[in-house]
């Protein structure tokens, strides 16, 4: 059914209510900045931490810095704990995919939360910086040590921050979805 317009056309008497628009989805500009500039701060902190534990510490060495804290410096081939330490090929390959599928994942969907462009960038940073070493040194230098946790690293710390960040972006998402 329609009545006549001012123009002399028929329009419709009901008309559907517009729906509501979708939030933003790809990443845009801000959020590839904001992410970009975390990875950069992520591989230069690593990094410098790294170089000052490769002048200061032997290998093997420990400097005890409080009851449950200290810095032991080692060479790590492997990943997660120092698993795969006989396949640099097959680590290095696993990390540029992963690398290659947060940036992925960023360009389709950097939009949807706050914590995505941190996340993405923490995520991102450890890793490349991670990658840098294994390139460079064959292995990747460790060096704080929490008594009774493997040895880790400051890109170990950002990745394990990036997956909790991209974890809350998703549960907030999802709360979202489900309340609307």
């Amino acid at each position: 059914m329609s009545s006549p317009t001012a123009s002399g056309r028929r329009s419709p008497i009901y008309e559907l209510p517009d729906s509501p628009r979708p939030a933003p989805q790809r990443a845009g500009l801000l959020e590839w900045v904001g992410m970009i500039a975390v990875a950069i701060v992520a591989v230069t902190a690593d990094q410098i931490t790294k170089s000052l534990a490769t002048r200061t510490l032997d290998r093997g060495e420990i400097v005890q810095l409080l009851p449950v804290f200290d810095l032991r410096r080692i060479k790590n081939t492997g990943i997660a704990f120092g698993q795969f330490t006989q396949q640099q090929s097959v680590v290095m390959l696993l990390a540029i995919g992963a690398i290659v599928w947060m940036l992925v994942f960023f360009a389709r969907s950097g939009a949807r939360s706050p914590f995505f462009p941190p996340a993405v960038g923490l995520l991102a940073g450890g890793a490349l910086s991670n990658l840098v070493d294994r390139i460079r040194d064959g292995g990747v230098t460790d060096f704080l040590h929490i008594h009774r946790w493997p040895i880790f690293n400051l890109a170990d710390t950002f990745i394990v921050i990036g997956v909790v960040l991209l974890l809350v972006g998703l549960a907030q998402q999802e709360r979202q979805r489900t309340s609307t």
